[in-house]
């Protein structure tokens, strides 16, 4: 486990979960937390031995958004305490750019959302790759609740997900809806029971742990290649990723693996 005083990081079997660990908090955003962010996805990114990562929340919340109480304040007491944590924290160095990192980040990307997404929080959801929620889940686009726009790619992530006419109606009226809902507009990729979000989210990271990391690599590219760019660009890309992946040895092993009628065994190479 590494050392963070905000968040857990855990590497076991090819499988990185990092928690968001203020449960006292709801989990909710500091900069501390913005840094260490960062700074775990940003190690698990380039650690050939995690294939896949996870991202929940201790305790009742998954995420619940930015904690105004702990917003800094220069020496007149206001300025800085009007100002977002966003902007506080990104800074040259972009401390909470950690929605970008999840999103280019080639490793596949699990969010198990135990309790409210809310605000900043339901960036981070948004920006994995697959979400899974437990029945006490809840997401919230409630920046315009506290008279801003959506912030860290919220209303990028959220209109690709739901369409305009949706994300219009959650981020103008603020709205929280519960996991059924989420499920129904297409929020979330599975909703279980609470008692079973944990054994779930195992599972999917495990048959992901095992997948070919290249090819998963690569398809992640695609997919959200295909948002942006044209069928005869996508088609350009397709064709490199063909390329590219049948002179890898997993392809091999597929193949392999297909006559000897046996499960893969994929090494990333």
């Amino acid at each position: 486990m590494s050392d963070y005083k905000t968040i857990k990081l855990e590497r076991q079997d090819g499988v990185a979960t990092l928690t968001l660990n203020r449960p006292e908090s709801l989990n909710a955003l500091t900069v501390e937390m913005g840094r260490e962010l960062h700074d775990a996805i940003e190690a698990v990114k380039a650690d050939l031995g995690s294939r896949v990562l996870v991202l929940t929340g201790a305790g009742r919340a998954f995420c619940a958004g930015e904690d105004v109480k702990q917003r800094p304040a220069d020496s007149s007491g206001t300025r800085e305490q009007q100002t977002p944590l966003s902007k506080l924290a990104r800074g040259p160095e972009g401390l909470m750019r950690f929605t970008d990192t999840l999103r280019s980040m080639t490793k596949p990307t699990v969010a198990s959302v135990n309790g409210y997404a809310v605000g900043q929080g339901l960036s981070i959801a948004l920006a994995c790759d697959i979400r899974i929620a437990s029945e006490d889940a809840g997401f919230g686009a409630i920046w315009t609740r506290r008279g801003i726009p959506p912030e860290s790619s919220g209303a990028y992530l959220l209109t690709h997900l739901v369409g305009p006419a949706k994300a219009c109606e959650l981020i103008f009226l603020g709205k929280i809806v519960d996991a059924k809902e989420a499920e129904a507009i297409g929020l979330i990729n599975q909703l279980v029971p609470a008692d079973q979000l944990q054994a779930v989210t195992d599972e999917m990271a495990r048959n992901l742990a095992d997948g070919p990391p290249i090819a998963i690599g690569i398809s992640k590219m695609m997919i959200y290649q295909a948002l942006e760019t044209s069928l005869a660009v996508h088609s350009r890309l397709e064709f490199f990723g063909q390329d590219y992946s049948f002179n890898t040895e997993d392809r091999e092993e597929g193949i392999r693996s297909f006559l000897e009628k046996r499960p893969p065994r994929f090494q990333g190479k």
